[in-house]
């Protein structure tokens, strides 16, 4: 089937005449009545009845009607997009992450750019973990935001750091730890605890967790493979967790403890990317993300970045 054969139907089925339907489409009346037939063959319907005074469309012409036109309008709006002189300038621009959490960092960002690059097409990418590096390599993202990885060569590209991230313990408002000021990773072995994917977080909040697991009962550990399943756990009342204080949610109702001692070593994130030199979009998603994080957080808001992602 194609849209020349849905085309002549469309013309018979409305002047119910072959002569007038090749007329209309300045076509020979044989090449009409060749395409309805080949039609009629692969749909294995008859679509008309023609005598040598009429021609009549049949029920199964009918009930065709409406998927010829769908078909023929979808095809038509097709041509008409890729038709339009903007719709080749339209600037496709792909972040992957692995968390949806971070997606709740670039809303003002991208409103930003947008307003910078009117034509940008922003796709944002959650992508499971173990595939996300392999899309920058792939070239399908053009950059991804997140956590350092701890190793370096499994990543193809440039990292580029943007802050570090204090880790913060969480846990219900009625918890014992509560009210305190601060916690140690001592003060955390005495209770239950929700523990996140090692292959997914941080290397200092691994090192931690590793301290943390040592002569622990199975039955006061919960893992979670998502920094949002840890806070929705949290939140029951399960147990205590640590995270970088950057994904835990704003008004989550839970008490959020900064993490002293040795183990307190904050996470370092930032982006990953190819090559930012050739992409002005790409320059100024880095120098806006960059200025968007809060001092207290540990951004360096206004601080320059290297020569290579300077904002143009």
């Amino acid at each position: 089937m194609n849209t020349f054969q849905l085309s002549c139907f469309l013309a018979v089925a409305e002047t119910l005449n072959f002569a007038k339907a090749a007329e209309n489409l300045h076509v020979t009346q044989p090449a009409i009545t060749h395409q309805i037939q080949s039609l009629e063959a692969e749909l294995n319907a008859r679509l008309f009845r023609r005598s040598t005074r009429s021609v009549e469309i049949t029920p199964a012409g009918i009930a065709f009607l409406h998927d010829a036109r769908s078909i023929l309008g979808i095809s038509e709006r097709a041509k008409h997009r890729f038709s339009d002189p903007d719709g080749e300038r339209i600037q496709p621009f792909s972040i992957g992450c692995h968390s949806y959490a971070f997606l709740f960092l670039l809303p003002d960002l991208l409103r930003t750019l947008s307003a910078r690059y009117p034509l940008l097409h922003p796709s944002l990418r959650v992508v499971p973990f173990q595939y996300l590096y392999r899309l920058l390599a792939e070239e399908t993202v053009d950059v991804i935001i997140g956590f350092q990885e701890q190793n370096a060569k499994r990543v193809p590209g440039i990292y580029q750091e943007l802050l570090k991230v204090p880790l913060v313990c969480i846990c219900a408002p009625d918890h014992p730890l509560a009210s305190l000021d601060s916690v140690t990773a001592d003060s955390l072995s005495k209770y239950p605890l929700i523990l996140h994917n090692p292959t997914q977080t941080p290397g200092t909040l691994n090192r931690l967790q590793a301290f943390l697991l040592e002569g622990r009962s199975p039955s006061d550990l919960y893992f979670c493979d998502v920094p949002e399943a840890a806070v929705v756990l949290a939140q029951a009342g399960l147990g205590v967790s640590v995270m970088p204080g950057l994904l835990i949610p704003p008004d989550c109702g839970l008490a959020q403890l900064p993490l002293q001692g040795e183990y307190a070593v904050p996470a370092s994130f930032g982006v990953y990317y190819r090559d930012a030199k050739g992409s002005a979009v790409l320059k100024s998603f880095l120098s806006l993300l960059r200025k968007s994080f809060p001092p207290q957080l540990g951004g360096s808001e206004g601080s320059p970045l290297p020569s290579a992602v300077t904002d143009p």
